[in-house]
């Protein structure tokens, strides 16, 4: 299986491109998209978004990611084995919140263009040329060590989130994602919470914390553990972001 992730929208050819050079390459194989709306050139969302997402797919899957800001420059173009599969895609830090789960087993510099699908790649499109036909002969069993020259993972770019910390009072964040409905994901986990009374400040803001959210009145704000696990801000029917006017990268103070 082949995921694919990306920022092209679905409004251009771009990822269709993409799948018809994986169909003559590997035309027996399942492609899954992920997303192909992560805002243009937002690493940290696809960074937040494939970290979240990989555990749901079977040992061999081969996750494609291309939000690549730096395309045709100085950044490498990798591929990367890790404990449940591989990653293909730009070197720009969108694989280091997956990596810093389930480390690199190995990583290679697409140096081979045996597997591209030319050897004149545009200087504009990898997704198409390099990492799309990578991720298919990969995905028919090329061996990983023929793709290109091996590098050291500890090279890999990593992306700066800083982590949550403890405090006297409870547990310092920030916001590391903001979804389609306007939710503000920190990175504090929700096993912090569990079984405690608890509320977050943002913004001036103090926000209780609850379950659910129907426990607090339409257009009220509520803190609470989503589903992939981090302790999120919500409007019940409304947009946090926009409301609350709660940015990424802003801090967050989680209280007891």
């Amino acid at each position: 299986m082949i995921t694919m992730l990306s920022d092209f929208g679905d409004r251009d050819i771009y990822v269709g491109v993409m799948k018809g050079v994986i169909a003559q390459i590997n035309p027996q194989v399942r492609v899954v998209d992920l997303t192909h709306q992560i805002p243009p050139q937002n690493i940290a969302a696809a960074r937040f978004c494939l970290m979240n997402a990989y555990p749901y797919f079977s040992d061999g899957t081969v996750h494609l990611a291309v939000v690549d800001p730096g395309v045709g420059g100085t950044r490498r173009a990798i591929a990367v084995q890790f404990a449940n599969g591989y990653l293909v895609g730009p070197d720009n830090g969108t694989f280091s919140g997956l990596l810093s789960q389930s480390p690199a087993i190995a990583v290679v510099e697409l140096t081979n263009p045996d597997y591209w699908r030319t050897p004149q790649p545009s200087k504009t499109f990898h997704g198409r040329d390099i990492f799309a036909p990578v991720a298919a002969h990969l995905a028919k069993g090329v061996p990983f060590q023929e793709l290109g020259n091996p590098i050291n993972s500890a090279t890999l770019v990593q992306m700066d989130i800083s982590g949550c910390i403890l405090t006297e009072t409870g547990i310092a964040g920030s916001i590391q994602y903001i979804d389609h409905f306007g939710n503000l994901v920190t990175n504090i986990p929700g096993s912090y919470v569990q079984g405690k009374t608890w509320y977050v400040k943002a913004a001036g803001l103090t926000i209780t914390g609850s379950e659910t959210y129907s426990d607090v009145e339409v257009g009220e704000a509520i803190a609470l553990v989503e589903s992939h696990g981090w302790v999120e801000i919500a409007i019940n029917r409304g947009n946090a972001h926009s409301q609350l006017q709660i940015h990424l990268g802003d801090t967050v103070e989680l209280a007891f």
